[in-house]
């Protein structure tokens, strides 16, 4: 059985969508999988003791950033649009709806490319609906979990775990006694990837 990289991710995080945009296929290149661990990077920050103000509050901070999302984006060679808010946590429940199912790869690109390619709302579940239609999912029974008491509180004890293993933002990526803070982290991982995992 391939070995997993564990991706921690969320939703709400553009620099996250830009590096799923690469890790799969590096997974690949080396023989491994990816491991989808949807967290709350809000809640990583406090549970890490970082109480500071959001990116969003800090206007020199957020313009500087979203310029390097861009020219990431460009880099890549990926679309990217800001989607209307960033409220996100029933397509982090989903998720887990999506490992459930062994097509969590298949559910990450189509929900990020709707949040932040096509820049949709994410409170419209119709938007949220499309992806599951598009997986060949029940609909209902999709909608229904992701806005369950079962999935959100299995989504928060996902959130505790993440914050136990030692992850205070996203994206973060962990294989062996290793972990990458970012997007532009791929250089070191495979470097690692080159010297731990090459045939």
């Amino acid at each position: 059985m391939s070995k997993p990289i564990d991706f921690y991710f969320d939703m709400m995080s553009p620099f996250s969508y830009l590096a799923h945009t690469q890790l799969p296929d590096l997974a690949r290149k080396y023989g491994l999988t990816v491991n989808y661990l949807p967290m709350d990077i809000p809640q990583a920050k406090v549970a890490a003791g970082n109480y500071g103000p959001s990116n969003r509050e800090v206007p020199a901070k957020i313009k500087i950033m979203l310029a390097d999302i861009k020219r990431w984006a460009a880099h890549y060679n990926v679309p990217f649009t800001f989607p209307k808010n960033l409220t996100v946590e029933p397509w982090n429940v989903g998720v887990l709806y999506a490992n459930d199912k062994g097509q969590s790869e298949a559910y990450v690109n189509a929900a990020y490319a709707k949040i932040w390619a096509e820049g949709c709302d994410p409170t419209d579940m119709a938007e949220l609906s499309e992806v599951a239609k598009g997986l060949g999912w029940d609909v209902d029974e999709f909608i229904a979990y992701v806005q369950s008491n079962e999935g959100r509180t299995r989504f928060r004890k996902a959130c505790v775990q993440a914050h136990q293993n030692g992850v205070f933002g996203a994206p973060i990526m962990m294989l062996d006694d290793q972990a990458w803070w970012g997007n532009d982290r791929f250089a070191f991982i495979e470097e690692y990837l080159k010297k731990e995992y090459s045939n």
